[in-house]
């Protein structure tokens, strides 16, 4: 089953084979976005700022994980928001025991799978089309997580339509696609120089690149197929 859920910024889809799954990521999205709310009220500067952030260790794991990724791509701590949501749900639904869960937020990805499935990337107005990751099964949550420069509503200083990082650190996954997609120029050797934004970063599995006709890919990938990319079914507000 699929479900389309909203609340306040956060707009997600999530994935499941049991009702009681999809509450448990609702809940989780609940409760862990009203931490968050809580600390920006204490601490404004964290949702505005572009920059590394630091917090202290009593701080919600929200915001420790926002600020552990962030820091290590020399990002604001909301570069890692939508992917840390989203893992944060995902493992909720691990603990009310699903084997296969996925929480799309704004195309940022966390899941579990116990079977093969396709992820589509959409890169916009560029030629690249109707291309996918083929997932395997995997017993542990994972992101795929995904930013543009041409897509979207995110804040963005590069021209990536589609940056797209892959890591079993969710949270690490949002925050690198921002850096990757800030780091992309247009032009084939644009795209082969901003790989080195996430060459040598600890936990980050592999990297693609969509920039107009320009197609990169970096790190240990999972396989490339054709398939039809159906605009409804994005995630988007």
């Amino acid at each position: 089953m699929k479900e389309y859920y909203h609340l306040k910024e956060t707009i997600v889809s999530i994935h499941a084979d049991d009702a009681s799954h999809v509450k448990a990521a609702k809940e989780a999205i609940g409760f862990h976005r009203s931490l968050l709310e809580d600390y920006i009220r204490r601490d404004p500067y964290f949702q505005i700022t572009l920059e590394p952030h630091s917090c202290s260790e009593d701080s919600p794991e929200v915001v420790r994980r926002m600020t552990d990724a962030s820091s290590t791509m020399g990002l604001g701590p909301m570069s890692a928001v939508a992917g840390t949501i989203a893992s944060l749900a995902v493992e909720a639904m691990v603990e009310a025991g699903a084997s296969f869960a996925l929480v799309d937020n704004g195309g940022d990805i966390a899941y579990i799978t116990d079977r093969q499935i396709v992820v589509g990337i959409y890169a916009g107005e560029s030629a690249v089309k109707d291309i996918g990751f083929v997932l395997e099964p995997i017993d542990n949550v994972a992101g795929i997580c995904t930013s543009s420069g041409t897509v979207g509503p995110s804040i963005s200083f590069g021209m990536a339509d589609a940056a797209v990082v892959f890591s079993e650190n969710v949270s690490l996954a949002d925050a690198a696609a921002t850096a990757l997609s800030n780091a992309t120029d247009t032009g084939k050797e644009a795209v082969e120089k901003a790989f080195k934004v996430v060459d040598g970063i600890e936990g980050i599995n592999g990297a693609f690149v969509i920039q107009g006709d320009y197609v990169g890919m970096w790190g240990n990938l999972p396989r490339l197929n054709k398939t039809r990319v159906d605009y409804d079914c994005i995630t988007k507000g």
